[in-house]
């Protein structure tokens, strides 16, 4: 604390215990009060901090009190220099320090040495800089609608981290910022402070206030506070401008005319009348908002430009004059262009009005042949052209003298085309529901083709539209198509397929303008779900009839083909109609029938097995190897029936008590060492849904 004792890291060791023996003395109420209340003392001046700006002049005095002849002695903390002068007087010393600098910031310390006694004081100084007030800066010129970014400037400020800068925006606050972090080294240092805002209609005039705020004072006193005010004027860019003139942009020499521009913007735009030069360069005429031009020649003929000016930016609006001789004039007809189609005849006309005895040339944009006729008689010229071909297509002038040296020329453009009466529909195949199908629309022998537009309607659905791009260079005939690839449907069938084209000429008759080819829609269906009908029954018996009838949708109606799987498997046609009856069959009838339904678009096909049965015959029992064996024998006793395959087989042995079926494997059984008791008569009973047939044979077995 300042003008209190304390221990500080100089302090000697001796002074130190002093102390304390000095207050434990006092606590403890000893008899060395009255030696004490007379020891020397000191006094500081000034008795607090020193706070000073940068460039003051500071002084620190230490006095003495009951000490006849004190020895006085400075120092700064951190052995630092002490950057003053020292003053002794008597009982008095003062520490000069003029003028002051950062290296002053420190901790002050005051020695006095009474006889055998010594004190202190310490001087606590801070310096301060903060010696201008804040400067705005602006990114660019506030501008109506766009953002812009005001940055505060609080230059030379020390300590900065007692520094806070505050900016508003009239009781806004569009930011504010404290500096807390210490700097590293002592230095003075400018701090800055940024916002972005966007300038609207209601911020023009409003206060613009930096506020920077150092609290380098102690508690209850007034920071020190500086401030720096700028109105906002907000910028508008020349907008809006517009030129008026009077009586009109079309004059004749010895004409008089007044221009007037106006242009919106904050601030008001200033007005600058231009002239373009033929090399690009503009002219300055006037800075006024009018222009007045007055007994004007035909050199006075060109692009005038207006152009409102302000800080923040330009805008510019043109106007073309024309100044014409007032002599003559001429006309062409027709124009500016004639549509013509190729072949035709085409007659241009060029007539001058106000001139006794005009001279008259034709000529071509690009001075080609005219290829044409020229008859002239009086005021009127007249090219012919007939028949017109491609070598016709340019742009046509009349050049009209009227006494030495005054000529007017005039110009028609002569546009060619050519339009083909039929328009062709091509189609890749049939029409068949469910399989795409690509259909062509052709237009041949067109001019010009970059003029062509060719659409392709499903009904008023278009279904597909095309332009095309043509080289300037060439000029020739050519035959242009659309191509489309879709999949019909039976819903397609009666509707109308349309091929149209439109040739994009304004002065041609309409029907010359558009046509189109038609076709109706017919969608075929392949043939499907083929099915076939067996009566009374695909199974039946040798001799019987039956009728096997096939069905198949299709558009148009399938036709029907019968044919019967060979066993190769080829087929063999049998008859075309829907019903394929056989009578009297045999087991040979028996097989796979094919039915087939064929239209334009496709086949279907469907199977049908066919089985004939027959009643079991030819039943052979056989007892191998022979139907007299030995007792221990092995015996196989076996049953066939060779006409009907899909027979049943049972073999029986008879016996008068019952019959006793035996376990057969495909119509054979085995008995294993023969005993007697397999003698006997064995059956074979063959039988299917038909009927059935039986054999016999007896077994001798001998002992």
């Amino acid at each position: 604390m300042v003008g209190t004792d304390g221990p500080v890291e100089e302090e000697d060791l001796h002074v130190y215990n002093t102390r304390k023996w000095l207050f434990r003395f006092l606590f403890d109420g000893q008899a060395f009060c009255k030696d004490l209340a007379q020891a020397f003392k000191i006094e500081t001046s000034p008795a607090s901090k020193i706070i000073a700006q940068l460039g003051d002049s500071i002084s620190m005095t230490c006095s003495t009190t009951h000490c006849e002849s004190p020895a006085f002695s400075w120092a700064a903390l951190m052995d630092r220099p002490l950057n003053g002068k020292v003053i002794n007087e008597g009982n008095r010393s003062t520490l000069v320090t003029n003028p002051v600098n950062l290296e002053n910031d420190y901790s002050y310390l005051c020695f006095v040495t009474c006889e055998s006694k010594k004190r202190r004081r310490e001087f606590s100084v801070e310096i301060y800089s903060f010696p201008k007030d804040p400067e705005i800066h602006f990114s660019g010129h506030p501008e109506l609608g766009k953002p812009v970014t005001v940055t505060c400037f609080v230059p030379d400020v020390y300590p900065s981290d007692k520094l806070r800068i505050e900016l508003l925006k009239g009781n806004q606050f569009l930011s504010q910022k404290e500096f807390l972090d210490p700097a590293d080294v002592k230095s003075q240092e400018t701090k800055s402070l940024e916002a972005t805002f966007t300038p609207a209609d209601e911020d023009n005039g409003t206060a613009l206030v930096c506020r920077a705020t150092l609290n380098v004072y102690e508690i209850d006193s007034e920071p020190q506070v500086r401030e720096t005010t700028e109105q906002l004027h907000i910028y508008v860019s020349p907008k809006d401008t517009v030129i008026s003139v009077s009586p009109s942009t079309r004059l004749q020499e010895g004409d008089s005319v007044t221009m007037t521009c106006s242009s919106r913007g904050l601030p008001a735009p200033q007005i600058f009348w231009r002239k373009k030069l033929d090399n690009g360069d503009l002219q300055l005429l006037s800075e006024n908002a009018t222009l007045t031009l007055i007994a004007m020649r035909m050199e006075d003929s060109g692009t005038y430009v207006c152009e409102g000016v302000n800080k923040v930016g330009q805008d510019r609006e043109e106007v073309t004059l024309i100044v014409q001789e007032k002599m003559f004039t001429v006309e062409i007809s027709p124009g500016p262009w004639v549509a013509a189609q190729i072949g035709d005849l085409v007659v241009l006309t060029c007539i001058v009005t106000g001139c006794e005895s005009p001279s008259f040339s034709w000529r071509t944009q690009l001075d080609s042949p005219l290829s044409g006729n020229v008859n002239t008689e009086g005021s009127r010229s007249t090219l012919t052209l007939s028949p017109v071909s491609l070598e016709h297509e340019h742009s046509y002038q009349c050049a009209v003298t009227c006494g030495h040296d005054k000529e007017l020329e005039r110009k028609t453009q002569v546009k060619l085309y050519l339009f083909p009466r039929n328009l062709e529909i091509e189609m890749s195949g049939l029409f068949v529901s469910g399989k795409p199908v690509t259909v062509r629309c052709q237009v041949p022998d067109v001019y010009s083709f970059d003029r062509l537009e060719i659409e392709l309607l499903k009904g008023e659905s278009i279904m597909k539209n095309k332009t095309f791009l043509r080289d300037v260079d060439t000029k020739s005939l050519e035959t242009k198509s659309l191509e489309m690839t879709f999949i019909p449907t039976t819903e397609d069938t009666g509707k109308v397929l349309v091929c149209q084209a439109k040739l994009s000429i304004d002065e041609m008759e309409f029907e010359l303008k558009q046509k189109q080819n038609t076709q109706t829609l017919y969608v075929n269906v392949a043939p499907q779900v083929t099915a076939i009908l067996v009566s009374p029954s695909s199974v039946l018996e040798e001799g019987g009839s039956v009728n096997m009838t096939c069905s198949s949708d299709g558009l148009p109606a399938p036709k029907t083909l019968w044919s019967k799987q060979l066993n190769n498997g080829d087929l063999q046609p049998l008859s075309e109609n829907t019903t394929l009856t056989l009578t009297s069959t045999k087991m040979e009838d028996s097989g796979i029938y094919v039915c087939e339904g064929i239209n334009q678009a496709g086949i279907s096909r469907k199977e049908v097995e066919l089985i004939i049965q027959v009643a079991p015959k030819d039943i052979q029992l056989t007892a191998f190897p022979s139907e007299s064996v030995r007792e221990g024998d092995t015996v196989i006793i076996s049953c066939t029936c060779g006409n009907a395959p899909q027979t049943l087989i049972i073999l029986k042995k008879k016996a008068e008590t019952g019959d006793t079926l035996l376990k057969s494997t495909d119509g054979a059984y085995t008995i294993h060492k023969a005993q007697l008791q397999d003698a006997g008569v064995y059956e074979c009973e063959s039988k299917n849904e038909v009927g059935f047939q039986l054999r016999s044979i007896t077994l001798n077995v001998k002992g």
